[in-house]
């Protein structure tokens, strides 16, 4: 397999394992992708993903071009649930995943950056969407996504000129969190962990449903629509460890029910 996936201390990190080719991804790779998200989330221990290319050149190069059938029109038309790598589009993976961008994170790739809730990368990192300067379209979660992420100009200027942008250009259209150099990402994903797993695991999955499920909907219909979330998380044991915590002066001890 070249999709790994390490499970430890609440955490499961999914790596792209195919340097030789900057870890682009191929049919193959789609499908062991879908099962890698389908695992982690039948895994009620995990409460935040990262997702990585393996080496130091490229977090992920998007579709492999070399694969077989990569030139004919049914590879391109075959349908992909959930977008690139069954991320960008995917309704039912609630835990944050946290992007650790390593090098070239281009088309594809991209679009598994904005599938992410957050995004780290290190100031060597390059990214865009080079589909139209292929003759191709982002269609895999990238246009839609990504218009709704940015403002409207910030999107078009990406998709419309096919652009490589820099690390630091990312940070400041928002595409990433943070940029640190190379030899900081790890200790900056560790950073970003530490934040995420201090939070409430129940929490932390009501507001990315929330956020996700509502985005349609007015005002008023999210807030409706809100109500069985917040009466889980309000009625949990959790909420009951945050406040006695909270009163004891000492860190709080999460059980995710």
């Amino acid at each position: 397999m070249s999709i790994d996936l390490v499970v430890s201390d609440h955490v499961a990190r999914v790596t792209i394992n195919r340097p030789e080719r900057l870890n682009a991804i191929d049919e193959t790779h789609q499908d062991e992708l879908l099962r890698t998200w389908e695992a982690i989330e039948a895994d009620r221990s995990v409460r935040a993903v990262v997702l990585t290319g393996a080496g130091d050149r490229a977090f992920c190069a998007g579709d492999d071009m070399h694969a077989e059938g990569a030139t004919d029109l049914d590879y391109w038309l075959r349908p992909r649930r959930d977008g690139f790598g069954h991320l960008p589009l995917r309704q039912s993976l609630d835990v944050p995943v946290l992007a650790r961008v390593n090098g070239y994170a281009l088309g594809g790739g991209l679009e598994l950056v904005v599938g992410c809730d957050l995004a780290v990368a290190s100031e060597d990192a390059v990214l865009g969407f080079v589909e139209p300067r292929l003759g191709r379209l982002p269609l895999d979660g990238g246009i839609v996504t990504l218009a709704r992420q940015l403002p409207a100009k910030w999107a078009m200027e990406i998709l419309l000129t096919g652009k490589r942008l820099s690390a630091a250009e990312a940070l400041s259209l928002g595409l990433v969190n943070e940029v640190v150099a190379a030899s900081d990402l790890d200790a900056a994903v560790d950073r970003w962990l530490e934040h995420l797993l201090a939070c409430a695991p129940l929490s932390l999955r009501a507001i990315k449903q929330i956020i996700r499920r509502t985005a349609h909907m007015s005002p008023a219909d999210a807030r409706m629509a809100n109500l069985p979330a917040l009466i889980e998380v309000l009625t949990s044991s959790d909420c009951d460890e945050g406040i006695r915590s909270f009163t004891e002066k000492r860190a709080p001890n999460w059980e995710g029910r």
